[in-house]
């Protein structure tokens, strides 16, 4: 058994989340306490507590999410000896996730891709002025339609594919008018649903240049290693070694398509037979089902989820 570590994005956030790790395991109250010190900011607190409106600010959320992907981890390699190096094929992760999969696999330290997650989440959410733009669902088309369906609706506005994430899911983003375009066009079109998404900013779009070329500074600042293993990039779908490589696809990731989709058919074309999601919530589980369903799928956000987890590392052994 071949496994991949998969790694959540914006939208699984939920206040509480990785308070029953930090109670239980000392290694992940750490990642917390570092998290906390690397954004001078009690973060953790805003993690468990909330409110929910604080903690779904895109500047809190990136961070966040990432500090409890990275607890998982390291209780993971306390509690089951796990050696990303031996014990793991690929790592991947959905937009701001691709950043938790980096650090996971030792390419950026924890600190680190705390405080690129800062400027990212301020990065994305002042590169448009809030209320130009937005994104929306359009769910029952396939990739190939839906982008067309968002070319058509640009006009002279932006419309662009954002998210492929999965068989009949797709996410467009851009001018809020064009969006709105897109919607009536699919619903006329006979998709399922199309509908307006509750997010502050237009994500994975041209308008995000700005932002793309902050994250550009950003990465160029820090050091990078090469990671443990390969991470499938969003923007190609495909895997990347090198510091180079991966500054450069980062960078890319925030104007581009992620590619998600795609990036999970080719894990599975490449023999991994198990996704394992660390983190907060279970999207990227559900999805991993509807891709390749012949795989197995297992979500570890909780003390309760390591037995499972285990299980597979075991077979995988």
């Amino acid at each position: 058994m071949a496994i991949a570590l998969t790694f959540p994005g914006q939208g699984s956030q939920t206040p509480g989340m990785g308070k029953s790790l930090a109670e239980n395991f000392a290694v992940a109250r750490r990642v917390f306490e570092e998290v906390d010190d690397a954004l001078g900011q009690h973060l953790s607190q805003v993690i468990w507590e909330g409110p929910a409106d604080e903690l779904s600010l895109t500047v809190n959320t990136q961070p966040a999410l990432m500090a409890v992907s990275l607890a998982v981890v390291r209780v993971l390699e306390s509690e089951s000896d796990l050696d990303v190096a031996e014990d793991v094929a690929f790592v991947a992760g959905h937009s701001l996730g691709e950043y938790s999969a980096l650090a996971a696999a030792g390419a950026l330290t924890l600190a680190d891709t705390a405080r690129l997650l800062r400027v990212r989440g301020e990065a994305m959410q002042q590169a448009v002025p809030v209320g130009e733009g937005a994104m929306a669902a359009l769910l029952g088309l396939e990739f190939k339609e839906a982008s067309a369906i968002a070319q058509e609706a640009a006009q002279q506005d932006v419309c662009a594919a954002a998210n492929d994430n999965g068989p009949g899911q797709v996410v467009v983003s851009g001018h809020v008018a064009a969006v709105n375009r897109a919607i009536a066009i699919a619903q006329a079109r006979g998709a399922k649903r199309a509908i307006l998404l509750p997010v502050s900013a237009p994500f994975h779009c041209p308008l995000m240049q700005p932002a793309a070329e902050r994250m550009r500074a950003a990465l160029a600042s820090v050091s990078m290693a090469d990671p443990l293993v390969p991470v499938f990039a969003n923007v190609l779908a495909a895997p990347i070694s090198s510091p180079a490589d991966i500054r450069d696809a980062l960078v890319a990731q925030v104007t581009g398509t992620v590619r998600w989709r795609e990036s999970v058919t080719a894990m599975a074309q490449e023999g991994v037979d198990a996704f394992i999601e660390l983190g907060a919530g279970k999207v990227l589980t559900g999805l991993a089902k509807r891709i390749a369903p012949t795989a197995r799928g297992l979500s570890v956000g909780a003390p309760d989820d390591i037995a499972g987890f285990l299980s597979i590392l075991a077979l995988a052994r």
